[in-house]
């Protein structure tokens, strides 16, 4: 207790220093959050991806759209169990910023493709008999306010209506939750009859195709028989594995986790640098104080102890407040944009990552200007008074 209290007490012997050291530990930490969080959704992706699953889609552009027709003859493909089509609505509901994933397709086939997507039967039945029904994910409910039976009207900022309009409506008629740890909660599905019959352009095209394959050991060998039934077409093909084409996607905004760890490494090599002479700067100053207190009977690893101690104390108190501000700023990025990073969340054990960045941050800060505290002899300190 006397050593806690003293520790106390020697922080605040600077106010001003420590209180600019613990802002940039805080700053630190916050963006430790923010960057973990960022690099976890941008790898979430590809870690829901099924391994069974392959994209096919314009082997232009993905924005490029494919005939409806070539749905049939993917699926007459010897190894492919079940296919399906999506098509990008480019949704967004009552301000243009608040956008988020509503894929057209066909319903009936969805549960298909995706299996980790549980949904109440009965409320697959009435999606089947709403034509302007809507499968939305238990997340997105919650987050924009929706309910069950409601009529919503939803934007478009790609299709407009045969009568001009953007304005689509559509029925809250089914909800789905992601299962065994898959599936993207912060999406819906509508029919894609609905869609094609009333959009004003690209009748029977859609945005890509989605092959769920017997053996995913042979998802390469048919993905190649999938573009080979479509080379030398006016619309040609690039057909992936799931992982892939996510990985694919997620590889434009370059190697996240690389930056990341860059961007990290240049925060915490500087904060190493404030950090340490700050502790520096405390120790030089109480030379005679440290050898008074060795000649009334601390010893040298007393000594050692409190200094590192203090150094431990401001590391854990600026990490702690940081990744408190941190978490804070998360939630908010969350409902910013948690409709375009559904994963934006802290990953598992970042807590522990960062408690033991803290600590490894305090002892190395702290250790030269302990190890020199605890060497100091009492005579030499005396007579510098």
């Amino acid at each position: 207790m006397i050593s806690l209290h003293l520790m106390r007490k020697n922080l605040g012997r600077k106010k001003m220093r420590t209180t600019l050291t613990v802002l940039s530990i805080i700053v630190a930490f916050v963006l430790l959050t923010l960057l973990l969080a960022l690099s976890r959704a941008f790898s979430m992706g590809v870690e829901m991806a099924g391994a069974d699953r392959l994209i096919t889609m314009h082997r232009v552009s993905f924005i490029q759209p494919l005939p409806l027709s070539y749905l049939n003859r993917v699926e007459s493909i010897e190894g492919v169990t079940a296919a399906t089509h999506f098509s990008w609505f480019g949704a967004y509901y009552q301000d243009p910023r608040r956008q988020f994933g509503l894929m057209p397709t066909d319903l009936s086939r969805f549960s298909d493709i995706y299996g980790e997507f549980e949904i109440d039967p009965d409320q697959f039945r009435d999606l089947q008999r709403n034509r302007m029904g809507l499968l939305v994910g238990e997340a997105m409910l919650d987050a924009f306010g929706w309910e069950l039976g409601q009529r919503v009207p939803i934007g478009s900022t790609i299709f407009p209506q045969r009568d001009g309009s953007y304005a689509w409506e559509f029925d809250i008629v089914a909800t789905f939750r992601g299962t065994g740890g898959g599936g993207d909660e912060m999406q819906a599905y509508g029919h894609f009859d609905y869609f094609n019959e009333g959009r004003a352009f690209y009748q029977d095209m859609v945005g890509w195709i989605v092959t769920r394959v017997e053996d995913p050991d042979n998802a390469e060998e048919i993905a190649r028989q999938i573009d080979q039934r479509f080379a030398n077409s006016p619309t040609e093909t690039k057909t992936s594995t799931e992982e892939g084409w996510v990985a694919g996607f997620a590889a434009q905004f370059g190697n996240i986790g690389l930056i990341v760890q860059a961007i990290l490494a240049c925060v915490f090599f500087t904060l190493l640098l404030v950090a340490g002479n700050t502790m520096a700067q405390s120790v030089r100053e109480r030379t005679g104080e440290l050898a008074v207190m060795k000649t009334v009977g601390f010893t040298d690893r007393q000594v050692l102890g409190l200094v590192l101690g203090e150094s431990l104390m401001l590391a854990l108190l600026g990490a702690g407040l940081g990744m408190a501000l941190g978490l804070l700023f998360l939630g908010g990025a969350r409902t910013a944009v948690g409709q375009f990073l559904p994963g934006l969340a802290l990953p598992p054990g970042a807590l522990v990552t960062a408690a033991g960045l803290a600590v490894l941050l305090g002892l190395i800060t702290g250790i030269v200007p302990a190890i020199r505290a605890m060497r100091l002899n009492i005579v030499t300190a005396l007579a510098r008074r």
